[in-house]
């Protein structure tokens, strides 16, 4: 699902708000969970999962062309740990086609 997707569904499902003020509350949500992962937050949405941000310590690397070392210094990374009823639902969706 795309961001203009999921604007247009929160539209559809709430026929007194406009794609116009539907794209306003979906923006404010994403910019807010944003700022409180840049902040170091952490961000918990019951059933659905939460968001918090994890460092990876510095390491050696390889440059793919060359093959050469290469020192990747600390950083922070975003991390996504799906809640309890979303994994459950996920697992018991409908057969894979193949």
């Amino acid at each position: 699902m795309t961001k203009r997707q999921l604007i247009e569904k929160l539209a559809q499902k709430n026929e007194g708000l406009s794609a116009e003020d539907a794209k306003l509350v979906v923006d404010t949500i994403f910019q807010a969970m944003t700022e409180a992962l840049a902040k170091g937050d952490r961000i918990e949405i019951r059933g659905f999962g939460s968001f918090e941000i994890r460092k990876r310590k510095p390491r050696a690397g390889r440059n793919p062309k060359t093959g050469a070392a290469v020192a990747v210094s600390e950083k922070k990374v975003p991390f996504f740990k799906v809640g309890k009823e979303l994994r459950a639902l996920v697992n018991q969706g409908p057969e894979k086609k193949e």
